[in-house]
């Protein structure tokens, strides 16, 4: 266990705010240059959300404002150190990478502060990395050990063969991945996400988090994919994956999942691709024959990019308290509205408030990063308290040291 911090690092670490949010953004970025020298380090990392223009080196930014500004009450931090730990075991983060992090960390300070990084201000900075570093590594060795002991589990990189590939939309396909080995697969929380390691020709190597779309059967995975505009894996996958092709896999990880025993009323809300973990959640209720009620909401802009419609409906009358309703932003001209969809439009602040039960249901949220915070935003102004809005959104987590 990490010794508790000093009173005087938390004093100057706290004392380093103003300068970290005048030139927090330039350290991070200094931080991730010395870190990419390291290929081994590199390859750890999705390139797609870093440089200029890159989500990742904002969040990071933003993420260790937070924890120098709450430094001396990180209980506010536990989720986030918990998604954080969830992500790592997912990219196969190992403690011997820990100190390349912190060398470069460090060594951003000075690089952009200066003579204004002193060394009382360094020595603080890295007791306070290694602080937190050694919670992360506890909560990871944890996370590892369970996978590992779990029926069907393993640790680091698994083979996979691709079984079917199956066309949900005009940019969303699934495939249902099995093990070479014909071994079992432990069983994923439904919510939860598989990290991928793709050797694309021409590209270091490139890893991904997809959903898993599919409730646990212990036998095999499935995972529902959309084609981004200029994405090298996803655009890999639906030109390349056929049924036969390799893939390595880790152990399926991640904090946002359906709890266990669900006694009030569940409310399933996505947007896009966001649907995925929803789908896996929906089939878990339904199989579990549940009698709360399930409400499932989901937009998309038409018949064209609507995913997995059928199924969802398939699901709903198989469940004993199933409501489906799908939102078309924008419906083709040919669409009917009740049969190719129920509502047009936007998923409206108004419509979530008045035809969702607000006063006791858990929300399970997905979506793009806009439709996201909106959707939390109408949530908790409506009252309903946080311990019942859950949520998994799409990009690099916005806390220190996500990769």
């Amino acid at each position: 266990m990490s010794q508790p911090l000093s009173d005087q690092t938390i004093a100057l670490v706290k004392a380093t705010v103003p300068a970290l949010e005048a030139h927090g953004l330039d350290i991070v970025h200094e931080m991730y240059s010395r870190m990419f020298q390291n290929p081994e380090i590199r390859d750890l990392f999705n390139q797609s959300h870093h440089g200029d223009a890159g989500s990742q080196p904002r969040a990071l930014t933003g993420a260790i404002l937070a924890y120098a500004s709450n430094i001396e009450n990180l209980g506010a931090l536990a989720p986030a150190v918990e998604r954080i730990a969830q992500k790592h075991v997912g990219l196969q983060i190992l403690p011997e990478h820990y100190p390349y992090v912190g060398e470069a960390l460090l060594g951003a300070i000075k690089a952009v502060l200066g003579d204004a990084a002193t060394e009382e201000i360094l020595e603080a900075w890295g007791e306070a990395y290694w602080f937190l570093a050694n919670i992360l590594i506890a909560r990871e060795d944890r996370i590892y050990t369970e996978q590992k002991e779990t029926t069907g589990g393993w640790n680091g990189w698994r083979d996979f063969r691709v079984d079917k590939v199956i066309r949900e939309s005009s940019v969303i396909s699934s495939f249902v991945l099995r093990p070479a080995d014909g071994e079992p697969v432990m069983d994923h929380k439904p919510g939860q996400y598989l990290t991928f390691w793709f050797e694309i020709p021409g590209h270091p190597p490139v890893k991904r988090n997809y959903s898993i779309s599919s409730a646990p059967n212990g036998e095999a995975y499935r995972i529902s994919v959309k084609r981004e505009p200029h994405g090298l894996a996803s655009g890999w996958l639906h030109d390349e994956a056929k049924a036969g092709t390799n893939l390595k896999v880790a152990a399926p990880a991640g904090e946002f999942f359906l709890a266990e025993h669900t006694e009030r009323p569940v409310v399933l809300l996505s947007g896009g691709v966001g649907l995925t973990p929803m789908v896996a959640m929906l089939e878990a209720l339904v199989e579990a024959d549940t009698d709360v009620p399930v409400h499932y909401i989901h937009g998309t802009h038409n018949c064209d990019t609507h995913a997995m419609r059928n199924h969802v409906r398939d699901l709903a009358t198989k469940g004993r308290a199933v409501q489906v309703t799908d939102f078309h932003q924008t419906p083709l001209g040919d669409e009917v509205k009740g049969l190719d969809y129920d509502e047009a439009g936007i998923i409206t602040d108004e419509w979530l408030v008045a035809n969702t039960p607000v006063a006791e249901a858990d929300y399970y949220i997905c979506g793009p990063r806009p439709f996201l915070r909106h959707a939390v935003s109408t949530l908790s102004l409506a009252g309903i308290p946080s311990d019942r809005i859950h949520y998994e959104f799409f990009g690099p987590a916005d806390e220190l040291l996500a990769a």
